[in-house]
């Protein structure tokens, strides 16, 4: 399969998921962590995660990542953490509002806080994964739920649009036509295209900043509709005279 080929960004991303494995090996939930079994698990589920490198079946990992109400959340993601990127990158996890809920599960664990060694393997998974994502041209999660995971993760776009930015090539410029498909009718209602916990305005202004200087001669490349050129190009154009241009797509918000 092509996701699966063995190029230098596959084999950076495999050795990041190795490393995530050895770093976060031994690792389990508090000991007085807790959860409610009517709405999350039984008292054998909560104990599995409390039993170290034993593998979760899915739907118990699914419950584990998405669920919010963790006492000492920041252990629970580094119990899970070598199989939930694994099944991340395979593109196991559904999300059901959309993968900036992952990118939350991290927020909130405060990954960036943890000690220097197992922090650096968070960091390193992410922009692996980022990476790879760009250079594949089949990858199993969109690069644009990709960015959002990331980018929710980390509270910043500007890492991840530089390394964008950076990827001058064909398959990355793929993937920049496909997000700027996904994100246009957002952004021209001036919305995020995904939700986030971190400053809304900032991340958009941001996102349409660099998509205005960034993308519209990669789309051309790409031979991107004109109607998709256009539309990118009124993100730069306000009020009356974006709604006026005769070329606005008619979006109701």
């Amino acid at each position: 399969m092509t996701h699966l080929a063995r190029t230098p960004a596959r084999l950076r991303l495999d050795a990041a998921l190795d490393n995530l494995a050895a770093v976060f090996r031994g690792m389990t939930a508090h000991p007085d962590e807790t959860n409610c079994e009517c709405h999350w698990g039984s008292a054998e589920d909560l104990g599995q995660l409390k039993v170290p490198d034993t593998e979760l079946d899915p739907d118990l990992l699914a419950r584990t990542w998405e669920a919010t109400d963790w006492t000492y959340k920041g252990a629970v993601l580094r119990r899970i953490l070598p199989q939930f990127s694994k099944a991340l990158t395979a593109g196991r996890i559904e999300a059901l509002f959309g993968m900036e809920e992952v990118g939350r599960t991290f927020h909130c664990a405060k990954w960036e806080q943890w000690p220097a060694e197992q922090a650096a393997a968070v960091r390193e998974f992410l922009d692996a994964w980022w990476a790879h994502t760009l250079t594949d041209p089949a990858p199993t999660v969109p690069a644009y739920e990709v960015l959002a995971t990331c980018a929710e993760a980390s509270g910043t776009l500007g890492p991840w649009l530089h390394t964008w930015e950076t990827q001058s090539h064909p398959t990355a410029d793929q993937h920049l036509t496909e997000a700027a498909t996904h994100w246009e009718y957002d952004l021209l209602g001036d919305q995020l295209p995904w939700d986030t916990w971190h400053s809304e305005e900032d991340l958009r202004t941001e996102l349409t900043a660099w998509l205005l200087r960034h993308t519209p001669a990669r789309l051309r490349a790409q031979g991107a509709p004109e109607e998709l050129l256009h539309r990118i190009r009124l993100l730069g154009v306000t009020d009356l005279d974006r709604w006026e241009d005769p070329h606005w797509p008619g979006h109701r918000y």
